[in-house]
């Protein structure tokens, strides 16, 4: 379907059912890390329907948008930082063909995202009292929790895959009646 109204609708209604997740995250504040991944997971969508440039101007709208919408900020980072990106980055990668530098490439954006989700939290949203507990647990707790996360980050991404092939085969066809 190569219609520009086809796109725009799409592209729109993700981004609705996106931003009501990233509203939910003030009412469930213990889903503040589901929710983002949950709205990230519709942009898989408009990836495999529409291609990934549309999944980026899908993924600034509701970036933008839930820094308004959302009152847990948190959660907008994640998913501006982590949630939202990578599915559409996860199209591009899958394509590497050497499987280890593959794997490097995830781990390297995981990692820096998580980076920068820890500095915007304690420079740009101020709690730099999450800053001072991790102090009290020494030099390499930041490293540590890493080494704990990335395992997780890593059965997300296989999640992902499995997701894909799921759209594929078994919603996709009742949807469109194809």
């Amino acid at each position: 379907m190569d219609r520009i109204s086809y796109r725009v609708a799409l592209g729109g209604i993700v981004s609705a059912f996106c931003l009501v997740g990233m509203f939910l995250t003030g009412i469930f504040p213990l889903l503040y890390i589901l929710l983002p991944m949950l709205s990230g997971l519709l942009l898989l969508i408009v990836v495999m329907e529409v291609g990934s440039t549309w999944a980026w101007v899908t993924y600034a709208a509701v970036s933008l948008l839930s820094l308004f919408v959302t009152y847990d900020k948190e959660a907008a980072l994640l998913f501006i930082l982590l949630f939202g990106s990578y599915p559409i980055l996860f199209s591009y990668l899958r394509r590497v063909k050497p499987a280890v530098l593959r794997l490097v490439l995830k781990l390297l954006f995981f990692n820096a995202a998580a980076m920068l989700y820890w500095h915007a939290t304690i420079y740009l949203l101020g709690l730099t009292e999450m800053a001072e507990e991790f102090a009290k647990y020494g030099r390499y707790a930041g490293a540590a929790v890493l080494a704990i996360l990335n395992p997780f980050f890593l059965l997300y991404d296989n999640n992902l895959l499995w997701l894909c092939e799921l759209y594929q085969k078994r919603l996709k066809p009742r949807i469109t009646g194809r």
